[in-house]
């Protein structure tokens, strides 16, 4: 097949620039002709360096035309990382609309791949009578997305053109097209809820796309403005915007937004409620997805609903089921299936899973059955077919033999009324070989606050939950995804002392 792409209108909100549909149309086969001419050809894997700008989007389509796989970096990655992941996906390219650190250009020219200024490409003209790209199999790799191993192993994801159009095929199939006409990304492009589906789902379909550099904080400050400004119908997000946004930015007036996605991290069901409000949207979903199933594959398009910790819904084009354990032979075997409102790990059947993970047989190995994918979330599945999130595997702390997951701790912490941010992780115990510490970020640190905070968790949480250590920060670090990593904020916490203050007594206590 030829990729056949509908493209819609781009607008850059930071630097005002506005794409119209045969100013996208003319770039896309400029830089066709460009790219062909420099060598790149059926099956070479490409570096893009300037992800959230029109010019990105416009290359990626025209990559695929010619055949390429296209591996979007994070730009903020040092040339150490950089020359790791190049070497990872034994790039033949590399695409970049400015000059290069000469650090990375010298990581990449060791490694023998070739740098391209993309700068140039508008000032190509494509051949008379010449078709728009290369004859291209379904199975071909479209698109390598790193999640993690910038500095040692890296893992990356591979998707092909087939699983991309299962992905965007089942969302036209579950949500329609409607409430996409003119989406907003604020997320990074190097990753697969604000590439697959928060930008190139609507913009494929032919939607008006709304870029912005992924969490800019003075854009967020004028969300409510810019919504209004550019009639935005559809924006997706994380948790991490919101808490900016519902404390500092004033609401939109226009109520152009019909519909809110959040994912990507837990969304508790104060967070959620606090956004219908503040946005004054009716649809405003928890939208579950990971990057190896192509994003968004669940979410609360059940009807009407009240916004609940950990509630996803129900699945958008795929198969969920809940099994006592993470294994295949746990999730093969009939007696090892969970009944509906008996929590377990996570799996799913979808036609846009991942290929699998690049030049790592033994990680796709490790998560994928017979076309079943492990999330590695726990959760549970209830009599109506609405899943249910209780949290990562690897999150959850074992105090003693009874487990508590962190995003409960961290819901209950979140409606206190001056936190800001809030992170709960497992810290080590002799006893009982893990205990529970929370990070907290407050908008007021005088003692009586810090008691009123302790109260309120004694009140809201079990004793089991309550956190043993727990930590003031100036924020809480996340990833460029906007997920906050555990592991690293517990390792920042370390070298910190605890606050101390005196737990209040339990009634009978």
């Amino acid at each position: 097949m030829f990729i056949d792409l509908e493209f819609g209108p781009i607008d850059e909100i930071a630097t005002a620039r506005h794409w119209d549909r045969p100013t996208v149309r003319d770039r896309f086969l400029r830089r066709i002709a460009f790219y062909a001419a420099r060598g790149i050809a059926t099956g070479d894997r490409v570096l893009l360096h300037y992800g959230n700008t029109a010019e990105f989007f416009v290359d990626l389509a025209a990559l695929w035309s010619l055949g390429a796989c296209a591996i979007p970096i994070d730009s903020r990655l040092t040339p150490f990382e950089i020359g790791t992941l190049a070497r990872a996906a034994a790039a033949r390219f590399s695409l970049w609309n400015t000059d290069p650190d000469p650090e990375i250009a010298r990581a990449l020219g060791a490694l023998d791949t070739r740098l391209i200024d993309a700068s140039e490409a508008d000032s190509a003209t494509p051949s008379a009578g010449a078709p728009a790209g290369r004859l291209v199999t379904l199975d071909a790799d479209a698109l390598i997305l790193f999640t993690s191993g910038t500095t040692g192993d890296p893992k990356g994801v591979v998707h092909t053109h087939r699983s991309l159009r299962a992905r965007w095929m089942a969302l036209r199939h579950s949500l329609g097209l409607d409430a996409f006409r003119r989406s907003l990304c604020l997320l990074p492009t190097h990753f697969g809820h604000g590439l697959i589906c928060n930008s190139l789902f609507p913009w494929l379909s032919g939607g008006h796309l709304f870029i912005a550099p992924a969490f800019k904080p003075d854009l967020i400050l004028r969300l409510g403005a810019l919504l209004d400004e550019h009639q935005i119908t559809f924006m997706s997000s994380v948790p991490t915007v919101w808490r900016l946004a519902l404390k500092t930015a004033a609401p939109p007036r226009s109520a152009s937004l019909q519909r809110v996605f959040c994912g990507s991290a837990p969304l508790s069901g104060h967070l959620w409620s606090e956004i219908r409000r503040w946005t004054g949207a009716h649809e405003v979903w928890n939208a579950y997805g990971i990057t190896e199933t192509g994003s968004w594959l669940a979410g609360t398009s059940v009807g009407e609903f009240v916004p609940e910790d950990g509630l996803i819904g129900e699945p958008w084009g795929g198969i969920v089921r809940i099994a006592h354990g993470a294994d295949a032979e746990s999730q093969l075997a009939p007696d090892r299936q969970c009944r509906a409102g008996e929590t377990g790990h996570v799996w799913v059947n979808t036609p846009a899973l991942m290929r699998g993970y690049l030049g790592r047989d033994d990680l796709t190995t490790a998560v994928v059955s017979g076309g079943w994918f492990c999330t590695g979330d726990i959760g549970v599945v209830d009599d109506r077919g609405w899943l249910r999130l209780r949290g990562r595997e690897r999150d959850e702390i074992n105090k003693g033999g009874m487990k508590v997951h962190p995003s409960d701790v961290d819901a209950v912490v979140e409606r206190f009324e001056h936190t800001m941010d809030v992170c709960t992780f497992a810290i080590d115990d002799a006893l009982l070989g893990e205990d529970v510490g929370v990070a907290v970020v407050l908008g007021k640190t005088d003692p009586a606050v810090l008691a009123q905070l302790q109260a309120w968790m004694a009140q809201h949480l079990a004793r089991h939950q309550m956190p043993r250590k727990w930590y003031l920060l100036d924020e809480i670090p996340r990833t460029s995804r906007g997920k906050v990593n555990r592991a690293a904020v517990a390792s920042r916490c370390a070298g910190l002392e605890p606050v101390e203050v005196r737990a209040p007594v339990r009634p009978g206590g």
